[in-house]
């Protein structure tokens, strides 16, 4: 019997295929920071998606964090 194309999730190895959020863990190397950083530091500022007990970082999340508390550094103009 042939595998329900609707069941199985696609490769985190398939370029083709974009990813819209991350797990904790890839969100932290993501980021370059650990995943306890991440949970102390970071997801407070994040809405997240829950199912269960699966907890999705969309990747546009991560970005709005980045762009909304980057800043400059003194001698940029």
């Amino acid at each position: 019997m042939a595998a329900n194309p609707r069941r199985s999730a696609p490769s985190a190895a398939d370029p083709s295929i974009p990813r819209l959020a991350l797990s904790k863990s890839e969100a932290a190397e993501a980021l370059g920071v650990s995943v306890d950083f991440l949970e102390q530091h970071v997801m407070h500022e994040l809405r997240i998606v829950r199912r269960g007990r699966r907890r999705l970082i969309p990747v546009a999340e991560i970005t709005r964090r980045m762009e909304t508390n980057a800043h400059r550094t003194l001698g940029d103009t």
